[in-house]
């Protein structure tokens, strides 16, 4: 179906498990069409949560970053990377590298940070021939169809991630921290309530707690925004947890997370999180010169997996305080 937005003056194609989409005629002036619908397509974000936008005809990464930057207040520069970007400039990186057959589930971008973005800019300059959508899942709704007792626990205690640095798998430290100066990193860690362990060959480990649910700074709408099921060990396919357990050690693992009280969570929580995500995803295939824009904190994002050439950009805007989004635990170094 298809109505007139109110708020944005704009058509947005609606159906049922797909995002919100916004049929672009650019005629070849991508910059011109993003500066005089900026303000548009941030309302069809605001209303929907997400905008896919279709016909913009994007071909490469300096003209993909001229948009990102005219849709934005402002791009951030990537800090606490779970996994490598290349960076094609200031502000605008690659997807994170990730094996091709994996998927990466339903997450809040940088939800561990202090400061995250609010708005995620997507473009595809090369599609897959198979699978590979960005899908996206209102987060208030999946909080709502979560069981009761356990997203209490989560608002009472928050989640903890552990990540363990080593130069094999994930970020290093460097391109975690934009450095490896111990001295930086320490800082860093005791300005945004990380704790941190040199190990004796060099590593790091790190512990952050954080809360599980957080109202929409806009909104105050209460929002299931985390990464506990992405960057739990149990959403690992079986032989890569089975390879890093038999290498690393369950305490050493690149990224676990846990409990806010340090207590493990459980195969089946993580996989009831990952059912409920499911049931409640709106996906549509990339096609080359696609524009996505997803509203970070109300709006939870996957990556599927994919056969063939896949290129697409992203850009994090618009930096959001956890401050000033209730949070529901104090925000000390776990």
């Amino acid at each position: 179906m298809s109505f007139m937005s109110t708020a944005s003056l704009v058509d947005v194609e609606l159906e049922p498990g797909k995002p919100p989409l916004l049929r672009a005629e650019a005629t070849g002036d991508t910059l011109s069409w993003a500066a005089e619908h900026r303000d548009a397509l941030r309302a069809v974000v605001d209303e929907h949560g997400s905008v896919l936008v279709r016909g913009l005809g994007l071909r490469d990464a300096a003209e993909t970053g001229a948009v990102f930057s005219k849709l934005a207040t402002g791009l951030m520069t990537e800090k606490e990377v779970f996994a490598p970007r290349r960076t094609y400039s200031d502000g605008v990186y690659s997807s994170s590298t990730w094996p091709a057959n994996q998927p990466m589930c339903m997450h809040h971008e940088l939800s561990y940070t202090l400061d995250f973005p609010g708005l995620m800019m997507f473009a595809c300059l090369s599609a897959p021939t198979d699978g590979g959508a960005t899908a996206v899942a209102d987060s208030p709704t999946v909080l709502d169809a979560l069981p009761a007792e356990l997203t209490e626990r989560f608002e009472r205690e928050g989640w903890l991630l552990t990540r363990s640095y080593n130069e094999e798998i994930g970020a290093s430290v460097a391109e975690a921290f934009g450095t490896d100066d111990r001295g930086a990193v320490e800082s860093y860690c005791r300005a945004n309530a990380i704790t941190f362990e040199w190990q004796p060959d060099g590593g790091l480990r790190t512990r952050q707690r954080r809360s599980a649910v957080v109202r929409h700074p806009v909104t105050g709408r209460r929002c299931w925004f985390n990464q506990v099921a992405f960057l739990n060990e149990w959403t690992m396919a079986p032989e890569v947890r089975e390879y890093l357990m038999d290498v690393y050690g369950a305490d050493g693992l690149p990224f676990n997370t846990r409990f806010g009280n340090g207590d493990p969570i459980s195969e089946d929580v993580v996989q009831l999180l990952n059912s409920v995500y499911e049931a409640n995803t709106a996906r549509e295939p990339w096609q080359a010169g696609d524009l996505m824009l997803v509203d970070n904190v109300r709006t939870a994002h996957s990556r599927e997996a994919f056969e063939g050439p896949r290129e697409v950009l992203v850009a994090m805007a618009d930096p959001v305080h956890l401050a000033d989004c209730s949070p529901t635990v104090e925000v000390i170094a776990g």
